[in-house]
Formats: structure tokens, C-alpha cells, sequence
């Protein structure tokens, strides 16, 4: 566990994940920290965790004896949000004592129960409550729901302009000595810009309006630095997140960069052979390209350059009156992320029956994305010259309606 003084008497105990599956669902090519948080006025508090604490109750006294806190002086557990990465390590905090106060919203409080029990005393806070430590350290406290469940709230420390935010404004990628982004190198900050990106749409993304709330939330503050639980600390600049998120929420709705993300797959390379030839298309046009084939990229990454792309491409054959499965499924899967408003074409090769174009105009409807199909292109078999031509045509429309929504960054 790395320990860190961030400002006075506020300390930092972070740990890095590797090798996991987020939430049990997203990879992680370069891991994730788990940031917790020490405020130490006259009273103590920690502020979320890292989870289990390495495992052990012992690991938690070592660490606070290494910052000269005394665990027997903790009065105050503040959970900003109750998912278990955040609040698992109450269940080894019980078994050094009991005698503590957790601080969470009203909905915060039902959730921690169902987990915990009710074995401590709970002290529920609305908007603008606060909790004085002593010696100049009071804690603002605001709640932002469904960023991303529906108890999570931010905390705000008066004297340090710290906001401890827990998920929101969270990155993930593992950090090996720069925890500040005003220590970063360019290339680190270009990883976590990528790796905030990844994070926004595989975990906050569907809740887009309640996020937007919170992004508003945040900019009424007078911040000098936002501490999340994952990812990097932003003292520098701060509002560099925070606009990217906004942006990223932006994105959300239909807008990015001047870039298609094409999303597809192949069985025997008929349907490859159009990718290629769009591509080539797309980049003599000056139009930046990410090509993920389907199930060989992963659905991290198709949620991550969906969401910046201003087009999209969905190429993908024909399986048993269907679409290729693992297409249908990354489909489906920006479906129940809210990716809405994105600019689309679609090709793709049948062999005996189409079918593909059917059920991707069923996904959608399901989901509600409200995508602008220019085309739907199904050709059968290997694509004839013909087909080349409806494709390039398909790939011209694109690009003249994605025009509309491309961000200049």
C-alpha cells in the first residue's frame, strides 16, 4: 500500500489492481488504483477505502502508525459511495472496533446496512450538512446521485479546497509515482486521458443527466484539487477533468471527434474485405479511424472509442438470420451504456438468408439509442464491384452527416 501526505494533516493510502475484471465485466489493460483518503483535524476520519485493507485488520494498523494516527482515534468513516471497492474494507474496520460513526446519505445508509448490518452508528447528511473535526477541518457534504448508484454524494474539506469525489472523476490505470497530474509527463497524461475515457464510458455513462448535475455540482466549488478513488490527484488544473467529463458527457449524446470507429466482424473475410476498402475511404477523406473486430477487441474497448468517435461503422455479417453475435452483442451492450445519437452506416455479407440489417434495427429501437442510420448495405456472399460501389457511397453519407457533430478539441 502506498501512503502519501497530499496536504496538511490529509493523507493518501493507495493500492494497484492488476490482472482483475472490473466490476467483474470490463478489462483492465493497465490495472487500476484504489485511492482512500485520512482527514485529521481534532477528530479523525477516513474517507472511503481501499478495499479489504490488503485483506488483513493488521495491514490498517501498520499503515496508520506509519502517518502517526492512532486507530483508536478514528471517530468518523465517510462513505461517499457504497460499492463494495469503496466500503469493503467496514467489514475488517468491525473487527478492530465498533465504536465509529459512518457518514453517508439516506440511501447510502439502507445500502450499508444490507451489506454491513447495522452493528455502528450511522449519521445520515442531505445537501450542505456538514461535520466539524476541529482545528479548522469542516467537511461539506453533497450529494450526487446515480454517479453512479443512487447513494453517492462528494465530500468537500473547507480548509484544504480538497473535494473527494470517489467515483466521479475517476480513471482508471495503475500509477507507479506520479500521482499528481502536475507531476506528469505528457505521455502520462495522454495514458490517463485515455484511461479516463475508458472508465467514463465503462462505468458512469449511463447515468449521463444525473451526471451532468454533478459536473454542475462541482463547478459552484472553490476547488484547489479533486481526489478521487481511482486514478490520478488534480491539483494543477483541475478543471482538466472536470471539462472532461463535461466533454465525454457531450460525447454521450452523439457528438466527437472527427474520427468512425468501425465495429466489426467476419466469418470467412467477405465482410472484412468492404472494412478495408472504408477505411481507405475514411482516411483519404481525413477522417480518423479506430477499427475494433469483434471478439478479438474487447467491449472496454469498443464503450471507449465509440463514445469519442462522431461515426460509426457496424460491419458485420449475417449469422442464422442474425447478426454476427459477438457484433449483436457489442450492440447491445452500447445500448445499455445510453451511447445515443451516433451517426452510423451499416454493411455487411449473407450467405443463404440477410437477416443482420433486422436485427440491428431491433437493437436499437430496444435500447432507444436514437442513432442516425444513413444505410443499411447487406450483398451477398464475397462483395461484387457493385456492392464496393454502394459501400463508398454509404461511407460519403457518413461522413457528410457526421459533420454536424464532430467537436473541434
Amino acid at each position: 500500500m502506498f501512503k502519501k501526505q497530499i496536504e496538511k494533516d490529509t493523507y493518501m493510502f493507495s493500492m494497484n489492481v492488476e490482472k482483475m475484471l472490473f466490476e467483474s465485466m470490463w478489462e483492465l489493460p493497465n490495472g487500476v488504483t484504489m485511492n482512500s483518503y485520512i482527514v485529521k483535524g481534532n477528530d479523525i476520519a477516513i474517507i472511503d477505502g481501499v478495499i479489504g485493507w490488503d485483506g488483513v485488520p493488521e495491514t490498517l494498523y501498520q499503515a496508520m502508525e506509519e502517518i502517526d494516527v492512532n486507530v483508536d482515534d478514528i471517530k468518523y468513516l465517510i462513505v461517499n459511495h457504497v460499492e463494495p471497492d469503496h466500503s469493503g474494507w467496514i467489514e475488517n474496520f468491525k473487527k478492530i472496533r465498533t465504536d465509529f460513526t459512518l457518514v453517508t446519505t439516506a440511501k447510502g445508509a439502507e445500502i450499508t446496512k444490507a451489506f454491513y448490518g447495522d452493528d455502528f452508528d450511522i449519521l445520515v447528511v442531505k445537501e450542505g450538512d456538514t461535520l466539524d473535526l476541529g482545528n479548522g477541518r469542516i467537511l461539506h457534504f453533497h450529494p450526487v446521485p446515480n454517479v453512479h448508484w443512487p447513494e453517492t454524494m462528494v465530500t468537500y474539506d473547507e480548509k484544504t479546497k480538497i473535494l473527494f469525489t470517489c467515483d466521479l472523476y475517476g480513471a482508471f490505470g495503475s500509477i507507479q509515482d506520479h500521482y499528481f497530474d502536475d507531476e506528469m509527463t505528457e505521455e502520462e497524461m495522454a495514458k490517463y486521458e485515455l484511461e479516463g475515457k475508458r472508465y467514463f464510458s465503462n462505468v458512469m455513462m449511463t447515468f449521463v443527466p444525473l451526471l451532468k448535475r454533478a459536473i454542475a455540482k462541482t463547478k459552484t466549488l472553490d476547488l484547489a484539487m479533486i481526489a478521487p478513488g481511482h486514478g490520478p490527484l488534480y491539483r494543477g488544473n483541475p478543471e482538466k477533468i472536470i471539462d472532461g467529463y463535461s466533454r465525454w458527457a457531450e460525447f454521450a449524446n452523439g457528438s466527437g471527434k472527427n474520427e468512425v470507429t468501425i465495429l466489426w466482424g467476419t466469418m470467412y473475410g467477405s465482410t472484412q474485405k468492404t472494412v478495408e476498402y472504408a477505411k481507405e475511404l475514411l482516411e483519404k477523406s481525413g477522417v480518423s479511424v479506430n477499427l475494433l473486430q469483434m471478439p478479438i477487441d474487447t467491449q472496454s474497448d469498443v464503450l471507449t472509442y465509440v463514445l469519442e468517435s462522431a461515426g460509426v461503422i457496424v460491419a458485420a455479417p449475417t449469422y442464422e438470420y442474425k447478426m454476427f453475435p459477438p457484433v449483436a452483442h457489442a450492440i447491445d451492450e452500447l445500448g445499455r451504456k445510453k451511447m445515443n445519437g451516433k451517426t452510423a452506416l451499416y454493411f455487411g455479407s449473407f450467405g443463404w438468408s440477410a437477416g443482420a440489417k433486422k436485427e440491428l434495427e431491433t437493437l436499437l429501437e430496444e435500447h432507444r439509442m436514437n442513432w442516425n442510420m444513413v444505410d443499411f448495405i447487406e450483398f451477398n456472399g464475397t462483395p461484387k464491384s457493385d456492392d464496393f460501389d454502394l459501400v463508398e457511397q454509404g461511407v460519403l453519407k457518413l461522413i457528410d452527416a457526421m459533420k454536424e457533430k464532430v467537436v473541434q478539441e
